[in-house]
């Protein structure tokens, strides 16, 4: 699980400094809240080809670890 959260990036130059996906402008709440909202991580994946099936993965245990 520790090599899932390396993806998990905190850059103050980057979203205002919210955590994101190995430092690109994708916010782990976002991940987050499409998962919440009912997409899959397919559908996810196919809306933005810049996420990797892992970087999904670091999200949910993220959450997982702060729960």
């Amino acid at each position: 699980m520790e090599n899932l959260l390396d993806r998990i990036t905190l850059n103050p130059d980057i979203c205002h400094g919210k955590l994101t996906i190995r430092n690109k402008r994708y916010t782990v709440d976002l991940i987050l809240d499409l998962l919440a909202s009912g997409m899959t991580a397919k559908e996810i994946l196919e809306d933005y080809p810049a996420i990797e099936k892992e970087d999904i993965s670091a999200c949910l245990a993220h959450a997982a670890k702060i729960g």
